[in-house]
């Protein structure tokens, strides 16, 4: 049952003593999003801030957030992802009564929309960089979800954007990017943090092992992969695996890859994995390719980065920036099979491969982390 506002307990000493930060993710319920709200949550405690201020979370699934609530006060929205109509209607009509029972000194909108709040210091963190891509009509089948997004979001996110104190975005090519579609300045590019995986021990192995560790939305372009594997297998006598997670019945598109490249046994369609057994396969793994066409950071870069193995990238800005100095990666051209084919097959003979990492240049305000992003916000 959704807690009503109105039973919340104001009336503790602490609550009028201490300002009120409140932080709004209700449509976050899985995946990549979720983890930021919960990394962002536990830095917040982790630095004290739970000390200073009385922090409000607004969930979609409060037991999803239970280890935090000694912390701070979680008010739950459980139909929140039931459509867009009730998420509108929470974040444009709802949120307005909200801000002024809970009377907020901070409002941090955590999912990508600016809501309709009483007036305080208020910002937006953006994940989606849907309204970047270029899906075609053609390729709706594979998620109108998707199409819509890539075609409308940018209206979504320009709604009240510019009452935010300052907007958050992920990479400096975002900040870029909004600054021209939104004429705005006041863009925070804040990095998410980074998971350690020094616990893993790289594992000696004769294998010739390549992972592509994502969920099959269109834009991440496994066909690629699968292709350029189909390819290797055909003009070379090396033995190798590349592991994708998908197992085909995820969504069409991955139906449609397993359908086609099943029978091909370089490749092992090994489903989603847990984060223990996904770093499993990292320490066994010879190489990491990763040829999203469209990413807000692409976390799995810097996750097997730590293994200082070999690393094949997409040639985009978003995996140049993520990747930052690194001397085992190259990049290749996103649809170009066949050079990733060549690329594969370095690795195999040689351990590594040739090529280069761009140097970026951050514009402030930058943080490098959620502390450093506290400090600049509250």
């Amino acid at each position: 049952m959704q807690l009503n506002i109105w039973d919340i307990d104001f009336k503790r000493n602490e609550i009028f003593m201490k300002k009120t930060l409140v932080l709004s993710g209700i449509n976050l319920v899985d995946g990549g999003t979720l983890s930021v709200y919960q990394d962002c949550i536990k830095s917040l405690i982790e630095y004290g801030y739970t000390d200073k201020y009385n922090i409000i979370a607004l969930v979609g699934k409060k037991k999803l957030f239970d280890n935090y609530e000694s912390y701070l006060k979680i008010i739950e929205f459980p139909d929140s992802k039931k459509s867009w109509f009730k998420r509108l209607y929470y974040e444009y009509f709802y949120f307005k009564k909200l801000s002024y029972k809970l009377n907020p000194e901070i409002w941090i909108s955590m999912h990508d929309m600016t809501p309709n709040i009483k007036p305080c210091k208020q910002y937006v963190y953006c994940h989606n960089s849907s309204q970047f891509s270029d899906m075609k009509f053609t390729e709706i089948k594979y998620g109108y979800k998707y199409y819509l997004f890539s075609k409308f979001y940018k209206y979504l996110y320009a709604i009240n954007i510019k009452r935010n104190t300052a907007v958050i975005v992920q990479q400096e090519w975002i900040r870029k990017a909004f600054k021209s579609t939104y004429k705005i300045e006041n863009i925070i590019v804040a990095r998410p943090s980074i998971p350690n995986i020094d616990k893993i021990t790289n594992k000696k192995t004769n294998e010739n092992i390549f992972i592509y560790p994502s969920y099959p939305r269109y834009f991440k372009n496994f066909q690629v992969v699968c292709k350029a594997a189909e390819l290797l297998s055909k003009t070379s006598n090396e033995k190798f695996k590349v592991y994708i997670t998908i197992d085909g019945s995820e969504n069409i598109y991955a139906k449609e890859l397993v359908e086609k490249y099943g029978n091909c046994e370089n490749i092992v369609f090994c489903g989603l994995l847990t984060r223990e057994n996904l770093y499993e396969i990292y320490a066994k793994a010879k190489c990491l390719i990763f040829m999203s066409k469209l990413e807000t950071f692409g976390m799995p870069i810097l996750e097997f980065k730590q293994t200082n193995k070999p690393i094949i990238l997409a040639d985009l800005a978003y995996a140049h920036e993520t990747i930052g100095n690194y001397d085992k990666v190259c990049f290749v051209e996103q649809d170009d099979f066949e050079e990733l084919s060549k690329k594969m097959f370095e690795v195999i003979n040689t351990n590594t491969v040739k090529g280069y990492s761009k140097s970026i240049n951050y514009e402030k305000p930058f943080a490098n982390n959620w502390k450093e992003l506290f400090e600049l916000i509250l």
